[in-house]
C-alpha cells in the first residue's frame, strides 16, 4: 500500500466518536472516512459505500477466505464488522490519510496493522449512563440491542490505556477542539 497515515477513533456506541470523526472531515486535514464492510441489515438512515459496504453474511464470508480484511471481528453474535484492504488503498490512491470510526477491537486491531503510521485516539464518554441516554435518544436501538450495547461499553471503557490519547466528551465543543489539535499535531509529525 502507497504511504499514508491512520488517524483511529473508536469508543463504544454512543461516546461521540462519529461525531468528532464527522466534524475532523468538514476540516482541511486531506482525510478520507474507512467505511467499513458490516454483514447487518441497513438501518432506515443509511446509505449503502457511505455509512458501511452493506454485505450479505455469505459475501462477507468470501472476503474473509480470500484475505480481503485488514481486520474484521464478530461484534454481535451474527454480525460481523471489518476494513477492507481495498478501502483503505482507494483512500491513499487519492493522497490522502484515512480516519476510522471503530469499535474498541476493530480500533486496537487496526493500530496493530499500521504501526508507527497510525494515531489511536479513544473517546471517553461522561459516563456509562450518559451512553444509555445517548443510545436511547439515537432512536435507533431496541431494548435488547440497547442492553447488549451498554453491557460491552462497560467492558470496552477498561480499555481506554491502549490507545495514544483520550479525549473526554463532556463538552462537545470542547471535545472538537481537542480533536483537531491532536490530529494536526500528528500529521504534522
Amino acid at each position: 500500500m502507497d504511504q499514508g497515515k491512520a488517524i483511529i477513533f473508536s469508543a463504544p456506541s454512543g461516546a461521540g466518536k462519529t461525531t468528532i470523526v464527522k466534524h475532523l472531515l468538514t476540516r482541511d486535514f486531506g482525510l478520507e472516512f474507512s467505511v467499513s464492510a458490516t454483514s447487518r441489515d441497513c438501518r432506515f438512515n443509511e446509505c449503502h459505500e457511505k455509512d458501511y459496504y452493506f454485505l450479505k453474511p455469505e459475501e462477507f464470508e468470501q472476503k474473509i477466505r480470500d484475505n480481503e480484511f485488514i481486520e474484521w471481528e464478530e461484534v454481535y453474535s451474527g454480525t460481523k464488522y471489518g476494513t477492507l484492504k481495498a478501502e483503505i488503498e482507494r483512500i491513499w490512491k487519492m493522497g490522502k490519510h484515512v480516519i476510522f470510526d471503530v469499535d474498541v477491537v476493530g480500533g486496537l486491531n487496526l493500530k496493530k496493522y499500521f504501526g508507527d503510521r497510525a494515531l489511536g485516539v479513544f473517546v471517553l464518554p461522561p459516563s456509562v449512563e450518559s451512553l444509555r441516554e445517548r443510545l436511547i435518544g439515537r432512536g435507533t436501538e431496541t431494548t435488547d440491542t440497547l442492553l447488549k450495547r451498554v453491557d460491552k461499553a462497560e467492558k470496552e471503557l477498561s480499555r481506554a490505556p491502549d490507545f495514544e490519547v483520550t479525549i473526554l466528551n463532556d463538552h462537545l465543543e470542547k471535545a472538537l477542539a481537542e480533536a483537531e489539535s491532536i490530529v494536526t499535531g500528528f500529521l504534522s509529525r
